[in-house]
């Protein structure tokens, strides 16, 4: 695996062609932005670049992306991903191109170098702010379009701003793509200000579930098929569930436990202050992340049995921290 700086990031873009780009698993508008905009980009560049279909993209995203889906039985040149850490977190329909991902660009320092070169500025809040960073290595300067998937990128995975993760650098990025033309205020109030009646259907019933452990300090949240079901939730109404329990007063560690397609195939995700490290909590099921986000996808447990596991290394990983 080669390290690339982001001038060789962006040669490296020039030398080559055929793009193919590859998202994640339930991909977060950072990865749905950051592949919308690096497709664009490398189109004005003159080069052939697709997104491959990720079968989970909500309808919030489908908008930015769907125009750039790659045509069914298209043979990509050079495979490409972008906010994807491992190859565990490839898509079913991706799992094809594991060992044979040409670059890798993500800003996750768990980033497990599966890629032939890796990109990775594990400091920036959002792979959206890479991509920004190559395209100007590669003396292109956003248009709408672009600066509005950036824009997407940043500001979802910093939650609108509020993140203990933001940084200048964030910030910067997203008053570069307000002068760039992105519609700020039609994206925020996509994005954070619009819930349908079943979302909110589904909190009252989180909420009231929630459990409390170490004094208030951890707070987690179950949300089970019933519970979906009850709603009348589907995928397009979770975005940012996980960051439900760590906005509740005195949590420092919120846990987010959600059943998918059984009892059994279940994730989790993480959000947490600087008192306890997200993703060395998740390692311990595998999974990984940031410092204060991260989450893991176990096969084989229940949430009760994942529960118990995290509760264990959160005492463990507390009192070393001497937060109890």
């Amino acid at each position: 695996m080669n390290r690339l700086t982001v001038e060789k990031t962006a040669a490296f873009l020039r030398e080559n062609d055929g793009y193919l780009v590859l998202t994640h698993v339930r991909p977060d508008g950072d990865a749905h932005g950051s592949a919308a905009a690096l497709v664009r980009i490398l189109r004005s560049m003159g080069k052939t670049a697709y997104i491959l279909y990720n079968p989970e993209t909500t309808d919030k995203f489908v908008p930015v992306v769907s125009a750039l889906w790659a045509p069914e039985g298209w043979e990509p040149e050079t495979v490409v991903s972008v906010d994807l850490a491992s190859e565990g977190l490839f898509p079913a329909n991706a799992v094809c191109y594991a060992g044979h991902v040409a670059l890798s660009i993500d800003h996750h320092p768990s980033n497990t170098g599966y890629a032939e070169n890796l990109c990775l500025s594990g400091e920036r809040a959002s792979c959206g702010e890479i991509i920004y960073e190559i395209a100007r290595a590669a003396g292109i300067e956003p248009d709408i379009p672009v600066a509005e998937a950036i824009y997407i990128a940043v500001s979802t995975d910093t939650g609108c701003f509020a993140y203990a993760n933001v940084t200048e650098n964030a910030f910067s990025t997203a008053a570069k793509m307000a002068q760039a033309g992105a519609d700020i205020a039609e994206w925020n109030r996509i994005l954070f200000r619009t819930r349908s009646r079943r979302r909110i259907a589904l909190e009252g019933m989180i909420y009231s579930g929630a459990e409390f452990y170490f004094d208030g300090k951890v707070a987690v949240i179950t949300v089970t098929r019933r519970m979906m079901e009850r709603s009348g939730c589907t995928e397009n109404d979770m975005d940012d569930v996980a960051a439900i329990p760590g906005g509740i007063e005195g949590v420092v560690c919120g846990i987010t436990l959600r059943e998918m397609t059984s009892p059994e195939d279940c994730k989790v995700s993480v959000r947490t202050t600087q008192a306890v490290n997200a993703s060395e909590l998740c390692s311990i099921l595998g999974g990984g992340g940031h410092a204060m986000a991260a989450g893991a996808s176990p096969k084989g447990m229940t949430v009760e049995e994942m529960k118990q596991v995290l509760l264990r290394e959160l005492e463990r990983m507390m009192k070393g921290a001497g937060v109890e």
